[in-house]
């Protein structure tokens, strides 16, 4: 269910200049950085590009929400990693996304570590976000 905008807590606001081959910037100054395609894809690969700055995004999120749902089920996370790769390609519409979400949960059995994985990503803004749109694979 989509949040009103009288329930907003944070806003962010980046602001990009030429696209996927310039500069992305954020209001508060905090984040700055060249955007340039990747050698894979013709570029120069000199910056970071959407895909970096996505998978960053995803793998902060969902380890945030990962540490929530764990706190309710009175599981310990402590230690765990969470990766996202995300890929960029060509599909019917033009171009889209995959991601792959994997996972580290030190001292943690491996079907008590699938099953919090599946409730942070019923729970994660990212993955709620991507949902019906990305194809995401938890590992």
């Amino acid at each position: 269910m989509p949040i009103q905008q009288s329930d907003v807590l944070y806003t962010a606001v980046a602001t990009a200049q030429n696209g996927r081959d310039g500069r992305v910037a954020t209001d508060d100054g905090r984040l700055d950085v060249l955007v340039n395609p990747p050698e894979e894809l013709g570029g120069s690969g000199a910056g970071t590009n959407p895909e970096q700055l996505f998978a960053a995004g995803y793998s902060a999120c969902f380890q945030g929400a990962l540490a929530v749902v764990a706190r309710k089920r009175g599981a310990d996370v402590s230690g765990s990693t969470v990766t996202a790769k995300v890929g960029f390609g060509k599909n019917a519409e033009g171009f889209g996304l995959l991601v792959e979400i994997s996972a580290s949960v030190p001292d943690t059995d491996p079907d008590t570590a699938r099953a919090l994985l599946a409730e942070a990503h019923q729970v994660c803004p990212y993955s709620k976000a991507t949902r019906g749109d990305i194809t995401v694979t938890l590992t």
